[in-house]
């Protein structure tokens, strides 16, 4: 599927991207911005982009950077690499010299490190294209946002930026997976993410007499407890549907039932069609657990992210280049999250496949977490993960 004159020569041209690119990412680092404020980090790419001859354009939201790269047919892209933008409202606890110099604010999910990739497999491309090795467009993809609600995949896909491709291709972070591995997974490789808000009214009273006035705090307890329990037996144990609450607040003072009460949580869900079911299911649940308390209830199921359900081409396509431009070493498999990731709704519409970058340092004793302030990669993952972008440019052509 490669030419192994193209590998070296991809190999070749990384190399001398690589410091670069590790710069790259320690400025980011830095300086992270929050979803759909990342305007530093946009202008940051547009530059690099033009330096090297590229011409980008901002998506309609202000934020977020799409990026042709023209092969020698001179068609349309048929091929996308997509990589997240956005930190997090989560401060650095890092001692390095690039900690966040933005209170509250850092790159926790390795954000950083994904623009850093996507803009190193464009300049590598473009390299290519010079020497007349690309045939195949290439569409960058710089996505807004992906840690809000909506997400910023759903701002790409109303720019009509997926529009043509063939196959979109993203990599993601994995802490818990040491550097030079990569893993994939056939179908879904996230969970469906959303959000659930509940609540309750009555007309409040004295904890001395219940029986006069409704009871929140009994009633929005009797919700929080048993609804996870009702959805063990109601849905296919497959599913992997649950509900976890996050944040949940009624009343002031001991002897006092409150007028008013809230829960927040997530429901996470394996499964598609049982989460698409759940948006009705879970509310229904909710009234008919609290109805024998004669409270006011209001449920909000906020749909966030679908399961991210990768396509079997596109993985079967990425794990060969892996092994041809990595070794058969570097390949590997890996498990479904219950996190979720709005990738997710670029491969509901187009055909594409998300992988799992390893970033931990092999002697690390400790590989931690994502969406912590500590977390922190080995860099040379950026050059791995270039390369294998930079070698699916020059694959797909001959698939």
């Amino acid at each position: 599927m490669l030419d192994p004159a193209v590998c070296d020569n991809i190999d070749r041209i990384t190399k001398s991207f690589e410091l670069e690119l590790i710069d790259f990412r320690r400025s980011l680092h830095r300086y992270p911005e929050l979803g759909r404020q990342e305007h530093r980090t946009t202008r940051a790419v547009i530059d690099r982009l033009e330096a090297a001859g590229l011409e980008s354009r901002v998506l309609s939201t202000g934020t977020g950077v799409i990026c042709d790269i023209i092969g020698t047919s001179g068609a349309a892209p048929t091929l996308g690499f997509r990589g997240d933008i956005d930190a997090l409202p989560i401060g650095d606890s890092k001692t390095v010299s690039y900690r966040s110099q933005v209170p509250g604010v850092c790159h926790a999910c390795g954000h950083d490190a994904h623009t850093a990739i996507i803009l190193g497999a464009g300049l590598v491309v473009a390299e290519l294209r010079r020497q007349g090795w690309l045939e195949r467009s290439v569409r960058l993809i710089f996505q807004p946002a992906e840690e809000l609600t909506p997400g910023g995949s759903l701002d790409v896909l109303a720019d009509g930026e997926i529009t043509g491709l063939k196959h979109v291709f993203a990599l993601h972070c994995d802490p818990k997976l040491a550097v030079g591995k990569v893993g994939f997974r056939s179908g879904p490789i996230t969970a469906g993410a959303d959000r659930i808000s509940v609540a309750m009214r009555g007309p409040g009273g004295h904890t001395a007499r219940p029986h006069l006035t409704v009871d929140v705090v009994h009633a929005l307890a009797t919700v929080i407890t048993q609804l996870p329990a009702l959805l063990s037996r109601l849905a296919d144990p497959r599913a992997g549907l649950s509900v976890v609450w996050g944040e949940v607040h009624a009343g002031a003072v001991a002897n006092a039932i409150p007028h008013s009460g809230f829960a927040d949580g997530t429901v996470r869900c394996l499964d598609n069609r049982v989460w698409n079911a759940a948006h009705t299911a879970i509310p229904e649940l909710v009234r008919q657990l609290a109805a024998p308390y004669g409270v006011e209830v209001d449920v909000e199921m906020h749909k966030s992210v679908p399961p991210c359900v990768n396509h079997r081409d596109s993985t079967e396509l990425m794990r060969s280049v892996a092994r041809e431009i990595l070794g058969s070493d570097a390949v590997t498999t890996t498990e479904q999250s219950l996190g979720g990731e709005d990738f997710a709704w670029i491969l509901a519409e187009n055909p594409g496949s998300l992988a799992r970058l390893g970033v931990r340092d092999p002697e690390a004793e400790e590989a931690g977490d994502l969406h912590r302030g500590s977390l922190d990669i080995d860099e040379s993952a950026i050059a791995i993960g270039v390369r294998l972008m930079a070698g699916l440019a020059v694959a797909t052509l001959r698939h």
